[in-house]
């Protein structure tokens, strides 16, 4: 899906959407906070973290890809990227948000 959905119809994701249905069920694979989208802003800094080599997943490997959406805990604490509309909720690829010296 390339367009933005109305409200109520599901969240917006950059240029893709993750229904609110599937929203409701998706939940981090650790702590089973439930998630939502990350905003652009915070995507927008989120990238550029990424872009200066200074973002890791929880298993220490550097982040390298641009994030071109991604979905955050509803606690703020893990950041999973969504790579081709499919959120990797792989518990050794959760961005640890505790590694920013400012929240995003």
């Amino acid at each position: 899906m390339h367009s933005h959905s109305p409200v109520g119809q599901g969240a917006t994701i950059n240029i893709m959407t993750i229904s609110d249905s599937l929203l409701d069920i998706i939940c981090c694979p650790v702590s089973h906070e439930p998630l939502q989208p990350l905003d652009r802003r915070r995507l927008k800094s989120l990238n550029k973290h990424i872009a200066d080599g200074q973002v890791q997943y929880v298993d220490h490997t550097t982040v390298e890809d641009r994030a071109r959406a991604a979905l955050i805990t509803r606690d703020g604490k893990v950041i999973y990227l969504v790579t081709d509309g499919i959120p990797v909720l792989l518990p050794e690829r959760g961005i640890g948000t505790a590694q920013f010296k400012e929240p995003l």
